[in-house]
């Protein structure tokens, strides 16, 4: 049976990217594409980056229970396709859902065999010089995720694991051995919520 994880972290810490490289490396891996009623980006296709659709239709889903959990971030819905998600695994897939702490939370009600990732960045300066260098937001909209950042991180132990993304390949070869063994059957103890919760605490203190 294949295995469903979670990954989330705040913007700009690198999920998007580390995703990408999971799913480049692996063949069995996919990630489960979520609807959300934002705006296209001009680089954003359709169906490949997200599932666009209007306010009234995500909420017509929501009421035919579609949706395996769904949120509000920065004023749009999320939400991630029960459909979807269960034709991968049945298809023998493990499926990687991108969502923050209010999904996980929903996720784990309904699949409580799922497995969790939180990705923090090394530091609050790493993370406000991330999302500065990426040219997407005006000052405005990067203080705005900073601060959210901050709640996002506050919610790190609410994880069965925690990866610091200091440095993106060693961060990609961490998720990756999580992985397998996750697919093994065995809990990778190195990067436990309990053994990495004591390795980083100082770091812990200054980012929450």
């Amino acid at each position: 049976m294949a295995n469903l994880f979670i990954i989330a972290a705040p913007s700009g810490c690198g999920k998007t990217s580390l995703v990408k490289a999971l799913l480049k490396n692996s063949s069995n891996l996919c990630v489960s594409v979520s609807h959300t009623t934002r705006e296209s980006r001009p680089d954003e296709v359709d169906g490949v980056n997200y599932h666009f659709v209007s306010v009234n239709k995500f909420k017509e889903m929501i009421n035919k229970n579609a949706f395996i959990e769904h949120a509000e971030v920065f004023e749009n819905l999320y939400g991630s396709s029960r459909q979807l998600i269960n034709d991968n695994l049945e298809n023998n897939k493990d499926v990687i859902l991108e969502i923050d702490w209010q999904g996980a939370r929903q996720v784990k009600l309904n699949m409580p065999k799922v497995t969790s990732i939180f990705i923090l960045p090394p530091s609050k300066d790493a993370l406000l010089i991330r999302l500065q260098g990426r040219g997407q937001d005006d000052n405005q909209t990067i203080m705005k995720r900073m601060s959210d950042a901050k709640n996002q991180m506050s919610h790190f132990d609410e994880f069965d694991y925690l990866v610091i993304n200091d440095n993106f390949d060693e961060t990609l070869s961490n998720l990756e051995s999580i992985i397998g063994q996750s697919n093994k059957g065995i809990k990778h103890q190195d990067f436990s919520l309990e053994a990495q919760t004591i390795k980083h605490r100082n770091l812990l203190k200054k980012l929450i």
